[in-house]
This record gives structure tokens, C-alpha cells and sequence, in this order.
């Protein structure tokens, strides 16, 4: 920077001196009609395009490095900094221009980005530097006022809401898309307002209820991302919810999961970060959409054995139980835990059982069986929807014997097979000598076993579904995640289909077949050998998208405020609809916070079904029918 002030300032004196010549003939005292640039125009204009606007940027930015360092405290040469901004000023176009021309230019050019910086100085500087001491002095003179203390709670409340949306909104790129920063976040302005009452208020009980009442009120915010909940079964209008229970399970689950976060951490780092996930989760409104998604995140990791540290998982429960989480959202989690420790055991026992058998014991060795109890999972209960398929031959053949074998053990049990939740590994050769160990699902694995006799020939969907026997929408999206992986530059299988793919546009007649040139790319280089994991998010339930988990939701919560009415009413037997209704939301208030709608719906539906009755003297009289 430095070394342009230097040439500019002598190119400047320039455009003052060499235009002299040329005054006789200026453009300036031409009629109107043949005025062109004088030579001090033509100077600047050449300058700004051969070197000022390569360069400009660099310039601001070097010289608002060197306003900072002069804000902290360091000796720099200010001239450099006015130099920059005569430079800018004086190659404006000036021809035909007044002062508020060339004001406007400055405030364009350099003024909005100085005054933009100087914003983002003072902002971090304001923050590391609160005044403590002169608000202790203020809490100290009026909190013996009769209604100082009052205005000091609504400006602390203001506060909070207004800087931590700000804050919100500022960095909604980047938290929207990761739950790790979501958190943090929310954990870094948690830490800085628990710091501005403790430090500027001693603590006073009536400003840390003002911060928990604001710090909710942000958790639950549904400014920069939400989720729509409908208002009923049938209903069409929707109640808008915050989005933060579900980042905040995602988060969990990235901690509890094999992943690089949870590897690179420590156990204490760890549990930190669940304890302090626990703390957001003391805040959030509608638990019961975290509890929804923990368990299916749970579900996962533990059918696909992707938990880190069973003992963090078990960890993590007890803490659940220790927040306040319903008893029996509680249970069901240790129950999943425990199924799959008592699996260890039933897999010994029943590869112990084949030993004699005319079975492949190699293959045997390499079946693990995990038998779940259906109250626990949910949704795999009886009468949950399956996805029917058929099992490639090396399979089937062991249906029986579990069956057989458990049934030995464990009389008038049912089992119902689960293989949308079976997974496996299988080995892919392709013709240029390639080896792969492919992670799938038992669907994945159906569809691919297809080709076994047929290794070159081209199959139809309509061919796929009946060697499967899959529904359309499962074939569809099975056959999706082998011809279309995201991770993946080559794929297993390729297809005919009209790009960009797209599941719904397959047909009958799509024809699929085996990518025999298929290789990984690793580092740029060609990979013949390899580990490929193509199980992704395994789909525990038949319907997948956002408004089918939403609608559970509702349902879910209708079945809660059922059961929480029923409760009330056989303890009172009878009770005022107001009062119902009062009990209802603090019998809730743990998972979630029930709308007047929901309430008066499932009282109506209590009185439809012979639950309960309206007292005939008093119509908002509820009277329990034993």
C-alpha cells in the first residue's frame, strides 16, 4: 500500500502539470457538441483502468487493517489511510459533477465499508468489554426502587431476544445445515447472558427466571427454521413448531454414533457435549419430537451396530430419566438396550445349535440374529407394516431354523420378520478383475442377487419385482440408491432411464443392469479394492417423508392427551371444563404443550366413546363413567 500512495501521489501531481500545454485546446471552453475528455480525465481514467481497479479491494482492505490496529493501540502511518481514500474520491468521474456527487462516491466506495468495520470492531470489542461494574451500581441504587426492578427485567429480556435472534440470523447459512454449530450457538449465548446476570445483577432470582424465559423463547423460535405440524388427523391447517428438537437428536446422534466427531473427541469431551445438549433440551417446548427422533436414531445405530460406546448410551438414558423424561418413553430405550446385550447370547446359543447339522457352518458363522422385543421398538410391533421380499436362497434356508430355534426356547412367542431393518455385507466382482466388500440392506441385497445366474443381461423393473417380490415404491427406491448413490462417481448398476434420474420415473419396461467397468476413485487415482457402504439412512418404516412423520406426530400426541384425561378424570371424577383443561397442560408440559384444538377435540372424542359425560346441570361440567 505504501508503495502505491507513493506513485499515485506523483502521478496526481502529474494530472495537474502536464494538462498546462494543452489549456489553449481544452474540451472544457468547446461548444457542447464537440467537448470530449480533457487530458487530466483521460490521466485518471487510464489509471484507474491499468491500475486502480486490479487493485482497489486489496487497498480498502489493507487500509481498514491498519484503522484496526490503530483502534488496538498500535503506532501506524495514518497517511496511508488518507491517501487510500483521496485516491478513491479523486478518480471519480468529477466532469459535470457537484460535491454531493463526489460525497456519494466516497460514501460508496469507502464510507460503507469503513463504517461496516467499524460496526464489527466495536460489536466484538463491546462484548469482551460489558460494563460490570457500572451495571452492578445501577442494580444496587434500583432494586430498591417500588418498580425499578421491573423496567430492569423487560430491558434484560429485550435484551436477550433481540441480540440472540440477531445472532441467529446472522449465521443461518451455516446452523441451518449443521447441528453441531446449531448447538454451539445456542450454547455460546447461553454462557454470555448466564455471564451478564451473574456479573451485572448478582444473580438475582428474578433475572435468571427473565433469561430462562428469553433463552426459551429463542430455543423455541421459529424464525429461521420450523416445522409444520398439522392441527389434526383431518385437519388442513398447520401449527408452526420450532425445528431445534430434531437438530438437537441429529446432534446427539453424531455424538453417540461412529462418526469423525465422536472419534476425534475424547470420553469427556463427550459427555460434556451431552450434558450440555441436556441443558438446551431443558428449554425446548415439544420433547416429545426429540424423544421421536432420538429413538429412531437410537434404532438405528443399534441395528446396524454403529454405537460407539454402549456405555454412553446407557449413559445418556439414565441422563434422559434425570431431565425429566416421561417413565415410560424411558423404559422402552433401556429395553432396546437390553435386547440387543440379551441378543449376544441367543446368537451364541443358536450357533451352537447348528454345530452337527448338515447346515454351512462358514455361513452360519456369519449370521447374527437380533430378536427385539415389539413393545420396546414400536415399530416393529405386531401388526406394523413389513415390507414383503424375497430372500436370496442363502438366506431363506435359515428362516426355519431360527424359527424353530426360538420357538424351542421361547414358547407361544411369534416372531415377525423385520428385512427392511436386515442388513449385510456381500462380495462384488466385476469382469476387470475388481473386488468389493459391499455394505447393504437385505432389499439391496434381494435386487442384487437378481443377476447371480445372469451377470450380463439386462432385467426390467417389471423382471426385478417379480424375482423380489418388493412393492413398487420399495423396488423403486432400492433400485435408486444402487444406480444413483451421491457418494459414489461410478455406481453398482446403471440403467436406462432419462437423466436426471429420478425413482418415479421408472417403468416397467426401465431396463437395469451390472456395471462390470465399476472402480472408486481415491485421491484421483483408480481403487479396484474397496469397502462400500450403500445402507445410507436406513428406512425403519414403510413411509418416509416429512408430512407422514409429522401426521404421527399429531397422532401420537392425541393418544397422550386421551390417556392424560382419562387419568384426571378417574382421580376427580368430576371436574370443570377449565380446570381440565389446566391439569391437562401441566400433566404434559414435560413433552409438550397441547393446543386448545387438540384439548377440545379428544374431550369430544372421550364423551363419543363413553369415557366420559357432560354433567346435565352444567354443560363445561365433566363427569368420569366408570
Amino acid at each position: 500500500m505504501r508503495a502505491y500512495i507513493t506513485e499515485w501521489t506523483k502521478f496526481h501531481q502529474q494530472t495537474a502539470i502536464l494538462p498546462l500545454p494543452f489549456m489553449a485546446i481544452d474540451p472544457e471552453t468547446a461548444p457542447p457538441q464537440y467537448r470530449s475528455k480533457t487530458v487530466r480525465e483521460e490521466m485518471l481514467e487510464t489509471w484507474k483502468k491499468v491500475v486502480f481497479q486490479h487493485i482497489s479491494l486489496k487497498l480498502l482492505s489493507a487500509a481498514l487493517r491498519l484503522v484496526e490496529a490503530e483502534r488496538n493501540g498500535e503506532a501506524v502511518d495514518a497517511h496511508l489511510v488518507i491517501g487510500v481514500r483521496e485516491s478513491w474520491v479523486a478518480l471519480y468521474d468529477q466532469r459535470d459533477c457537484y460535491y454531493e456527487d463526489v460525497l456519494e462516491q466516497y460514501r460508496k466506495h469507502f464510507e460503507r465499508e469503513f463504517v461496516e468495520e467499524t460496526v464489527s470492531y466495536y460489536k466484538k470489542r463491546a462484548a469482551q468489554w460489558n460494563h460490570f461494574s457500572e451495571l452492578r451500581m445501577l442494580y444496587r441504587l434500583i432494586k430498591w426502587t417500588p418498580t425499578g426492578i421491573e423496567v430492569v427485567i423487560k430491558a434484560v429480556d429485550n435484551h436477550i431476544r433481540g441480540e440472540g435472534l440477531d445472532d441467529m440470523k446472522e449465521n443461518a447459512p451455516t446452523i441451518t445445515t449443521d447441528p453441531e454449530k446449531y448447538i454451539s450457538q445456542l450454547l455460546s449465548m447461553f454462557d454470555r447472558f448466564s455471564t451478564l446476570v451473574k456479573e451485572g445483577f448478582y444473580d438475582d432470582a428474578r433475572l435468571l427466571t427473565a433469561r430462562d424465559k428469553a433463552f426459551r423463547a429463542l430455543v423455541n423460535d421459529t424464525t429461521i427454521f420450523k416445522m409444520e405440524l398439522p392441527l389434526g388427523k383431518k385437519s388442513r391447517n398447520t401449527a408452526v413448531e420450532s425445528k431445534c428438537p430434531e437438530l438437537l437428536a441429529n446432534y446427539c446422534d453424531l455424538l453417540l454414533r461412529k462418526t469423525q466427531l465422536s472419534k476425534k473427541l475424547t470420553s469427556e469431551e463427550i459427555d460434556s457435549k451431552l450434558n450440555n445438549l441436556l441443558l438446551v433440551l431443558k428449554y425446548i417446548a415439544n420433547k416429545d419430537v426429540f424423544m421421536r427422533f432420538h429413538k429412531a436414531h437410537l434404532s438405528r445405530r443399534l441395528i446396524l451396530d454403529m454405537s460407539a460406546d454402549q456405555e454412553k448410551e446407557e449413559a445418556m438414558v439414565n441422563k434422559l430419566r434425570e431431565c425429566g423424561m416421561p417413565a415410560e418413553h424411558v423404559n422402552k430405550l433401556f429395553r432396546m438396550l437390553q435386547d440387543i446385550e440379551v441378543n449376544k447370547d441367543l446368537n451364541s446359543n443358536f450357533k451352537k445349535s447348528l454345530v452337527g447339522t448338515n447346515n454351512n457352518k462358514t455361513l452360519s458363522d456369519l449370521i447374527n440374529i437380533k430378536i427385539l422385543n415389539g413393545g420396546a421398538w414400536g415399530r416393529g410391533g405386531v401388526g406394523a407394516e413389513r415390507v414383503r421380499v424375497s430372500l436370496p436362497r442363502e438366506l431363506e434356508e435359515f428362516v426355519p431354523e431360527v424359527e424353530a430355534f426360538y420357538k424351542k426356547h421361547h414358547n407361544g412367542r411369534k416372531l415377525n420378520w423385520m428385512h427392511h431393518w436386515s442388513n449385510g455385507t456381500i462380495t462384488f466382482g466385476t469382469s476387470s478383475g475388481g473386488r468389493f466388500d459391499l455394505e447393504l440392506t437385505t432389499l439391496q441385497m434381494a435386487v442384487l442377487f437378481s443377476w447371480n445366474d445372469r451377470a450380463h443381461e439386462k432385467i426390467s423393473f417389471e423382471s426385478l419385482r417379480l424375482a423380489t417380490e418388493l412393492p413398487d415404491t420399495e423396488l423403486a427406491r432400492t433400485l435408486f440408491s444402487l444406480v444413483a448413490y451421491p457418494k459414489m462417481k461410478y455406481q453398482i448398476l446403471l440403467c436406462d432411464a432419462p437423466s436426471p434420474l429420478n425413482p418415479r420415473d421408472f417403468t416397467d419396461s426401465t431396463l437395469f443392469y451390472i456395471n462390470h467397468d465399476f472402480h472408486l476413485i481415491k485421491n484421483g487415482k483408480e481403487q479396484h479394492r474397496g469397502r462400500i457402504n450403500l445402507i445410507g439412512r436406513l428406512q425403519l418404516t414403510m413411509e418416509s417423508s416429512a408430512s407422514k412423520e409429522h401426521e404421527d406426530i399429531v397422532a401420537l400426541r392425541e393418544l397422550r392427551v386421551q390417556e392424560a384425561a382419562v387419568k384426571i378424570m378417574k382421580m376427580r371424577k368430576t371436574i370443570t371444563s377449565a380446570q381440565l383443561q389446566t391439569e391437562l397442560v401441566e400433566m404434559l408440559k414435560p413433552m409438550f404443550i397441547p393446543n386448545r384444538k387438540l384439548i377440545k377435540e379428544q374431550i369430544d372424542w372421550l364423551i363419543d366413546n363413553r369415557f366420559i359425560e357432560r354433567k346435565d346441570d352444567d354443560i363445561n361440567t365433566f363427569v368420569y363413567i366408570s
